[in-house]
């Protein structure tokens, strides 16, 4: 007797959390994709991308980075600032960008950035494989950052395309010890002529004052678009259509719930229901219990992580954190009613761990209301 034989049939996932969206898999942003390209192909506009972070501007930048007129047109740079402290670490980040995007274009390129990076010329390493020069530069080798930085400027100016440069969680630079980083940065800005900027941030508040505050360097050099939240009608339907298209079945009730809990956040939606695809793949339906199991799941895998982040607070800045949490959208946060309702110590007390608790990148603050920016950390607070 013949054993029938099962066939897997690997199905690719449709909801994607890092990398390169295709367009099929891109949830809608149609107007905010549109508007982008279009400030990216004229050439003559800088713009500044507003929103809460993962919320999907890195992957509105990146895809419309990746759409064939734009990548004909312009050479795309992208460089993530988030985990630098220093204008130092800034001008290697940016650098590093720079050379590995213009040099990969000719040979002649690089050897004008190489010409033109006086500062880093002995400091550059060499491939004997490919026979070209490696960006193999240390941080420590970045002596003088400033000068550094208007050699990278010298590069984007003699770039064969057009550039647009994208830096990532823009608003890091203002917690650079380095005196007048923003006036720096500002007049190498406003004075290239063959590179168009895009300013992506996380903190509302401080993107805001940066560009909006008249005092700032900054200061209207830049068209501001605000990345709201997908429209859950719009998320719905996208996460139906996948779903049906390979056959398999999701409960509006279940994508009520993931988008309910994470408030519209791109990133653990994706991730949600990135798990949900590969449980339904394997016989099971999307309903309110799986996509629950898997945000207990998600919960669960972070649990250390939030762990380590409470225990680097102080008390009152924990009793604070947990105040917000309890509050969803937490406001007039130093009134006596806040502090009476929640049993904080005093105002003062709750300026001071407010400030912290921002600085960490832990609270964010948008129209006068407080909130925990991670959203699985603010449900993790108030189930675990």
């Amino acid at each position: 007797m013949r054993h029938q034989s099962h066939i897997t049939i690997v199905m690719e996932n449709p909801f994607i959390v890092t990398g390169k969206i295709r367009p099929e898999c891109f949830c809608d942003r149609v107007e905010e994709s549109t508007r982008l390209e279009r400030s990216i192909l004229s050439g003559g506009e800088n713009v500044v991308i507003i929103s809460p972070r993962r919320m999907g501007k890195t992957g509105l930048i990146n895809f419309c980075f990746e759409k064939p007129e734009v990548k004909e047109q312009v050479t795309a740079i992208m460089v993530d600032i988030l985990r630098t402290s220093t204008l130092q670490e800034f001008t290697y980040l940016l650098g590093r960008a720079v050379f590995k995007t213009l040099g990969s274009r000719s040979q002649q390129m690089m050897k004008a950035i190489i010409d033109t990076m006086v500062s880093l010329r002995g400091s550059f390493g060499y491939d004997p494989i490919k026979d070209t020069p490696t960006f193999d530069i240390k941080l420590g080798d970045i002596t003088h950052p400033a000068h550094t930085l208007e050699e990278i400027f010298d590069c984007l100016e003699k770039a064969e395309q057009h550039c647009v440069v994208a830096i990532d969680e823009f608003q890091q630079i203002v917690n650079y010890p380095d005196r007048n980083v923003e006036a720096l940065l500002r007049t190498h800005i406003q004075q290239s002529s063959n590179a168009n900027f895009i300013f992506a941030g996380s903190e509302r508040h401080i993107m805001d004052e940066m560009f909006l505050d008249h005092a700032r360097p900054f200061y209207q050099s830049a068209a501001i678009m605000a990345l709201e939240p997908i429209i859950q009608e719009n998320y719905a339907a996208f996460v139906t259509r996948h779903f049906t298209a390979n056959g398999l079945e999701v409960t509006l009730e279940a994508i009520d719930l993931v988008y309910s809990t994470f408030q519209g956040n791109t990133y653990y939606m994706q991730k949600t229901f990135r798990e949900a695809f590969s449980a339904s793949v394997e016989g099971r339906t999307c309903d309110k219990a799986l996509v629950e199991d898997i945000i207990n799941d998600l919960m669960q895998e972070s649990g250390h992580k939030y762990s380590e982040t409470l225990a680097r607070l102080t008390l009152p800045q924990k009793e604070l954190l947990y105040a917000i949490a309890r509050d969803g959208h937490a406001q007039r946060v130093t009134s006596a009613q806040f502090i009476r309702r929640h049993r904080l110590q005093s105002a003062s007390s709750v300026q001071a761990a407010m400030r912290k608790l921002m600085e960490y990148g832990i609270v964010t603050v948008e129209e006068n209301q407080y909130y925990v920016e991670d959203q699985l950390f603010h449900r993790w607070l108030l189930y675990s």
